[in-house]
């Protein structure tokens, strides 16, 4: 029996055990940084393995886990986060989220789950292997300045040779993987726009200067960054998530505040997207005669797959494509963001997706969405497709 196989066989025998670890996450979730008990957890799960388990930077809940062969070779570096959002969530699933405001909402739970199943395989064969495996489990995804770029500051990966990661989306169901490459998921930076003015009374706007007026006139202008300032050849997107005035009807208000964030394909536009926004911000306040204050957030950078990694990627699934799963389609990038994106500017990878859609749903819940679930199918074959090629740029 190949190597492959006895790691596929054991997967099977441990697909039961990867939905209870994920079902378990899904109960007690934790917000980025905060994940004190699920780093326990993962900690619990290496006790009584013949592995090398660290915790790279201080304060903070990562856990790298080392499989050495001990013989010559590679050192590949195979990740899943952990974090959770702050969503309260509206699923009805038994193992419904027990910590209120907080949910696997966007599905770190199974991502950690399948990783603990592909650990344990690789841990009982690791004496037929050649090289290392670092076994990355990330805390802090979720939140910028994220768990990855701490993971990277701190050395604990200055030897790896290749890094690989998955994300579950239910876009698809389980039978499908998805893969891109070069510029593939979008860079994201997130602002906070206050802007002051002058509050009165609804009848006298002539003895105020109307913040809301003023704000209406920023969410309309910068709409025309993406429409007028960035070629049309290039991603851009500005979004506005919040716009708070609470008040009266018969109360001009004297402050207004807005939230928002920037994505784009191209890490030149990450200050340019900056830079426009600030300065029409300024002609805002000039022209309203108000002031204000932009807190700007530079989010986690473009995500690039490189090729030659991506193509070795795409070349192992496609041999595997009618075993475990049935479509392997290559996609355009994606608008989404992810701190993965710091791995891959340090060392060659690629990150791809898994389908995890329910089989019975038209028109799942996305990631992020209160109602997100999971069709725990995707463990299985998420599990298989990292061990496979794992066990590929081992060998």
């Amino acid at each position: 029996m190949s190597i492959r196989d006895q790691l596929f066989q054991i997967l099977e025998a441990k697909e039961q055990e990867m939905i209870e670890h994920r079902r378990h996450l899904h109960r007690h979730p934790e917000l980025s940084f905060q994940e004190e008990n699920t780093a326990k957890y993962i900690k619990s799960f290496y006790e009584d393995k013949d592995v090398k388990l660290t915790q790279p930077v201080q304060d903070a809940h990562a856990i790298i886990v080392e499989i050495d062969s001990g013989k010559p070779g590679k050192t590949i570096g195979l990740r899943a986060d952990f974090d959770a959002l702050p969503i309260n969530e509206e699923t009805e699933v038994p193992f419904k989220s027990e910590n209120e405001g907080v949910m696997h909402a966007c599905g770190h739970d199974a991502h950690t789950a399948y990783l603990l199943g592909v650990a344990d395989a690789l841990i009982e064969v690791k004496d037929q292997l050649t090289g290392k495996i670092k076994i990355i489990h990330q805390h802090a995804e979720e939140q910028p300045p994220g768990g990855a770029q701490q993971i990277i500051n701190s050395g604990a990966l200055d030897d790896l040779d290749e890094v690989y990661g998955i994300h579950i989306v239910p876009a698809v169901t389980p039978d499908t993987i998805l893969y891109n490459k070069n510029n593939a998921f979008s860079g994201s930076s997130t602002f906070t726009l206050k802007i002051n003015g002058l509050g009165g009374h609804a009848s006298s706007p002539h003895k105020t200067h109307d913040a809301i007026v003023a704000g209406t006139n920023f969410v309309n202008s910068i709409q025309t960054i993406v429409s007028r300032r960035i070629d049309p050849l290039k991603m851009g997107v500005v979004t506005i998530g919040a716009f708070e005035a609470p008040g009266a009807s018969n109360v001009i208000q004297d402050s207004v505040t807005i939230k928002g964030t920037a994505r784009y394909l191209d890490a030149e536009l990450e200050q340019f997207m900056y830079q426009e926004i600030d300065k029409i911000a300024q002609s805002v306040a000039l022209g309203f005669d108000v002031t204000y204050d932009l807190d700007y957030t530079f989010g986690y950078p473009v995500l690039y797959n490189h090729p030659t990694e991506t193509d070795n990627v795409a070349r192992v699934l496609s041999e595997s494509k009618g075993d475990y799963f049935q479509h392997l389609m290559e996609i355009p990038p994606v608008t989404g963001s992810e701190d993965f994106a710091y791995y891959l500017q340090k060392i060659p990878g690629t990150f791809y997706i898994v389908g995890s859609k329910p089989y019975d749903v038209e028109d799942p819940y996305m990631n992020h969405h209160p109602k997100f679930d999971v069709n725990e199918d995707c463990l299985l074959v998420a599990a298989k497709s990292l061990t496979d090629i794992a066990l590929d740029r081992l060998q």
